[in-house]
């Protein structure tokens, strides 16, 4: 079963990330987004916060390394949710979904141009049938107005979020580094919360900045960057893309109906993993942790 730790935790990451959602959008009907941000990466701070200090103390964390790449990957991270959030105020959630979700096929495209060489045939073939069942399961349009840019600017972001922290997945502890890319969050959250207003604080928005500040930021991110001690961004990008099927199977449990269409997308978002994963399949390297990585 360790052969299969790091998809593991990746998929556990996509589930978390994916089940909240219907939460989090009844959540915003009350608080502003960036309010609820600034809450729940708050309170993921507070809670991972003291096991991040007692692991870079036991670990002897390169504490000048952590910074410098937490700082670089929250900023990303900050930068992604940003343009999400203000992308969500100009285009339906369905396209917003569909454009985020391209997050999967600009990775491979990152990690080419920095590591100099593209992912193997039967990864780029599965990231394309999954953008494909993406679209079906979203039932998005391909217009390109404001909101559409701004959105592809949140997929752009997250695909170099995900290729810079895998560059640095191997050095740093991921509870730790985790940790201070949400500092950031914070940090960035705090002008813009002030600029938006916080909305009202009803308490559905408080649970859901606390349940999903603990599961999907505190658990899922660093069970996401644990997965990519072992895995390849690209391959990360695309088991992470079970987010919308998680998110639709969460929706169906809460009484929402889909159309033959949409499970026939999620169908090929799958077929599109297991394309990826079980063809050709090869265990990873292991990971050196007294290399440096590579500069980004």
């Amino acid at each position: 079963m360790r052969r299969f730790a790091a998809e593991g935790a990746l998929v556990s990451a996509a589930c978390l990330f994916g089940v909240t959602f219907p939460l989090v959008h009844d959540a915003l009907g009350d608080i502003q987004p960036f309010a609820y941000l600034l809450l729940r990466f708050t309170i993921a701070v507070v809670v991972l916060g003291p096991f991040a200090v007692l692991v870079a103390r036991r670990r002897g964390e390169d504490l000048r390394l952590l910074a410098r790449a937490g700082l670089v990957a929250g900023l990303l991270l900050a930068g992604g949710y940003a343009a999400q959030t203000v992308g969500l105020t100009l285009v339906s959630p369905s396209t917003s979904a569909f454009i985020t979700g391209l997050y999967v096929a600009f990775t491979p495209l990152v990690e080419g141009v920095v590591r100099r060489r593209l992912p193997a045939r039967r990864v780029l073939a599965g990231v394309a049938v999954a953008a494909v069942g993406l679209y079906l399961l979203t039932g998005a349009t391909l217009a390109l107005g404001a909101g559409e840019l701004v959105t592809l600017l949140c997929a752009a972001l997250f695909a170099v979020w995900i290729v810079y922290q895998g560059e640095y997945a191997t050095r740093l502890h991921p509870i730790s580094f985790t940790t201070v890319q949400m500092a950031v969050i914070v940090v960035v959250c705090v002008p813009a919360t002030a600029a938006q207003g916080v909305g009202r604080l009803t308490g559905l928005a408080v649970f859901a900045a606390a349940f999903t500040g603990i599961a999907c930021s505190a658990v899922a991110l660093s069970l996401q960057v644990f997965g990519q001690r072992r895995l390849a961004p690209s391959r990360a990008a695309l088991i992470l893309l079970l987010e919308p099927v998680f998110a639709a199977i969460a929706g169906y449990a809460s009484g929402e109906r889909f159309s033959a269409l949409k499970l026939v997308g999620a169908g090929v978002i799958l077929a599109g993993i297991a394309l990826a994963e079980l063809t050709g399949r090869r265990a990873p390297p292991a990971p050196h942790p007294e290399l440096e990585p590579r500069p980004f």
